[in-house]
């Protein structure tokens, strides 16, 4: 085995990979961000089919093999190289800070408005998709309207914790990746996120808002009102989770290990 990185190494690493993403043409970005929108679609669709299958005969354990199926979902998203919302946290401000320069918010604003806009049109779409009758097993449907109903009706404290974990989970993902090298450690790391986040369950802003549509689209008596509220929760705790937590603790712990060695 090789020796791991250090801190100033996952730093670096995470410094090249945020200009990669701060450099990207317009028409990259939104194709890649609508593809990361279906295809953690296909976690939830994942989960709601196993939980649905497990219900009957299996009870609690039902949702933790729920959250085993919808690990390849952030699979596909690393192997594919596709970005969610708050995948887009650590490397670009890791970036912004090593380069300390205030030109670069433009660039991050763009960056994450264009994510969020253009994931939640992808995953919106294969949503409509497969809520058409008889698409989905039986009881899929059931499952994700449950579902949606329960994350839409959480008291806001909750929701906020909630997504301040799973903003950090997100993120440390990110860290991680840096850390690893070779597709079957990335592809590992990543599915044990993945678990995690929906073993929580912990909110990933994007995933909540679409796993939320769906269930309205199938039948969850969810209004316009507590979409807007849960999406609007699940952001600010995911920045403060994933931007708060996770990238300024980074940050120190690499101007500490600097300093020290200065």
């Amino acid at each position: 085995m090789g020796v791991p990185p250090t801190p100033s190494e996952v730093f670096e690493r995470a410094v090249e990979e945020g200009e990669r993403r701060l450099g990207q043409s317009t028409l990259e970005l939104v194709a890649t961000s609508f593809i990361a929108g279906f295809t953690i679609v296909f976690g939830i669709v994942a989960l709601g089919i196993v939980e649905a299958a497990f219900r009957s005969g299996f009870g609690a354990i039902a949702g933790v093999a729920g959250a085993l199926a919808f690990g390849p979902g952030v699979v596909f998203l690393v192997v594919g190289r596709a970005e969610l919302f708050n995948e887009n946290f650590f490397d670009p401000m890791a970036t912004a800070v090593e380069r300390d320069g205030s030109w670069l918010v433009p660039r991050l604003l763009r960056l994450w408005v264009l994510t969020f806009a253009f994931n939640v049109v992808g995953g919106a779409l294969l949503v409509g998709v497969l809520s058409v009758e008889g698409a989905l097993p039986a009881g899929t449907g059931r499952v994700l309207a449950e579902t949606a109903a329960e994350i839409a009706h959480r008291p806001h404290a909750a929701e906020f914790v909630k997504a301040i974990t799973g903003g950090a989970l997100v993120s440390l993902l990110s860290f991680m990746l840096a850390s690893v090298d070779g597709s079957m450690a990335r592809i590992a790391v990543a599915y044990v996120v993945g678990v995690l986040l929906t073993l929580g369950p912990f909110d990933h802003v994007v995933v909540t808002v679409l796993h939320v549509l769906f269930g309205v689209l199938v039948g969850a008596e969810v209004g316009v009102g507590a979409l807007a509220a849960t999406t609007a929760v699940t952001t600010a705790g995911n920045l403060v989770g994933g931007l708060g937590l996770v990238t300024l603790s980074h940050v120190a712990q690499i101007r500490g290990e600097r300093g020290s060695r200065g």
